[in-house]
């Protein structure tokens, strides 16, 4: 054999035993594409995992706030519940303490209405202080000033007034100044807020302890018009 064909025999040999090109190409592509098509399912079901775990995390988040508000709108409701129940209590205790003073006063007044001259007593006691010095704060027996006046005498009928003349104004019932009897207390400014006061003794006159140049006098009404009224006999 010539070294001619001994070389065209082998590279023959060679062609036949290797397969065509365009077939292990094609192979190759095929290889490369399911790997791929792996890889994008992988990547696909972790995406589709994560995004299952982040809706069921918003929906516990959601549930939790749902939750909190819940018992947040219970606790409200629960505190209002307490609170409307203490004020109600208070309602009432202050209700039954003003109804227990009102009938204390007006059993008083009965008392006194019923026995014999306690008003009598209350304008001779006031009448014997005539001329006395005024003096703030004094309640006898040298000196008075308005409240401790009306104090003082009424204590001779049996009656506690309280010490001021605002609160000696809230006392009794109020009435009419076109129906005053003997023995109403008068007082001058509102009821509650008074700034002085005294004793209608009759006859359209009153006594009071009037201030530092006056002291203690029997004047009439015109004098010093009162504002209002109350009967505490």
């Amino acid at each position: 054999m010539s070294a001619t064909g001994g070389v065209l025999g082998a590279i023959a040999f060679t062609t036949a035993m290797s397969p065509p090109s365009s077939l292990a190409d094609q192979a190759s592509a095929k290889s490369e594409a399911a790997a791929e098509t792996g890889s994008v399912s992988k990547v696909g079901h972790s995406v589709a995992g994560s995004s299952a775990r982040a809706a069921d995390s918003l929906k516990t988040t959601a549930l939790q706030y749902e939750v909190r508000q819940a018992e947040a709108k219970a606790t409200d409701k629960a505190q209002d519940a307490a609170q409307k129940k203490a004020d109600a209590a208070a309602k009432r205790k202050a209700e039954a303490r003003e109804k227990a003073s009102r009938a204390s006063r007006t059993t008083a007044r009965t008392e006194l209405s019923t026995g014999s001259g306690n008003v009598s007593s209350v304008i001779s006691f006031l009448r014997a202080q005539l001329g006395k010095s005024y003096v703030l704060g004094a309640s006898g027996p040298s000196a008075f000033d308005c409240s401790g006046l009306t104090q003082t005498a009424f204590k001779q009928a049996g009656v506690n007034l309280p010490r001021t003349s605002q609160t000696q104004s809230l006392e009794g019932t109020p009435v009419s100044m076109d129906a005053l009897q003997e023995g109403d207390l008068l007082y001058w400014g509102g009821r509650g807020s008074a700034y002085h006061i005294g004793v209608y003794v009759g006859g359209g006159k009153f006594i009071g302890a009037q201030n530092s140049s006056t002291g203690v006098v029997e004047k009439p009404l015109d004098y010093d018009p009162p504002s209002g009224a109350v009967r505490v006999l």
